[in-house]
């Protein structure tokens, strides 16, 4: 079993079936897909900063748009250590630049948490908790999180925190994969959002 079946256990059975194929994910057969995201929204202009200097690990970024040509891929290794992990790499198309959102995926089976390990180099760490909603939707809620230094991981105070809440499913009438990110901080408020969907091209 991959990393997500293994986590939620007998709750990825509760899965909507399109989204159970989709976090199946065989090892060395990537997931791949496009779309469209109606909404991406950057947050606070004062950020933006921040998230140009984000932009070159490929984690944040300071644009924002209506109806942006997306693409996911998500890919699932084995590492030296025999531990399993998802190569998460999406693609925002913004009409004068491409903007990166990358991160690298295992669990923890103990605390029963995703690790995400967020840009490309690591920037930021999060626990992720995923469960599955009554009607066969995944929302993903963030936990503790960390500043990723060369040598050391240094914990983020809360109140600094971008508290991350992701909703996936799947639109049976439109055959089609919706997504819902928000990251809010309980500070400086939205930090990004992003609505849309998108359609498998090959597994």
């Amino acid at each position: 079993m991959t990393i997500y079946q293994t986590l939620l256990g007998e709750d990825f059975n509760s899965l909507h079936p399109m989204l159970q194929q989709r976090y199946a994910l065989p090892i060395d057969q990537p997931f791949i897909a496009t779309g469209l995201m109606q909404k991406i929204d950057s947050g606070a202009a004062w950020m933006r900063p921040f998230y140009a200097v984000a932009a070159r690990t490929k984690f944040l970024f300071p644009e924002s748009g209506e109806n942006v040509p997306f693409s996911i891929r998500n890919t699932c290794k084995v590492l030296p250590s025999g531990e399993l992990e998802v190569l998460w790499e999406r693609s925002f198309n913004f009409e004068k630049k491409t903007r990166h959102f990358n991160a690298r995926m295992t669990i923890d089976p103990v605390r029963k948490v995703v690790k995400d390990y967020l840009g490309s180099p690591s920037l930021f760490y999060s626990d992720l908790h995923f469960t599955v909603t009554t009607d066969g939707r995944l929302l993903i809620r963030s936990g503790i999180q960390r500043f990723i230094l060369p040598k050391v991981e240094l914990p983020i105070p809360k109140v600094l925190e971008g508290r991350v809440i992701v909703e996936e499913g799947f639109d049976d009438k439109r055959q089609v994969y919706t997504i819902h990110v928000s990251i809010h901080n309980p500070l400086f408020g939205r930090l990004m959002m992003y609505a849309g969907e998108f359609t498998q091209q090959s597994i």
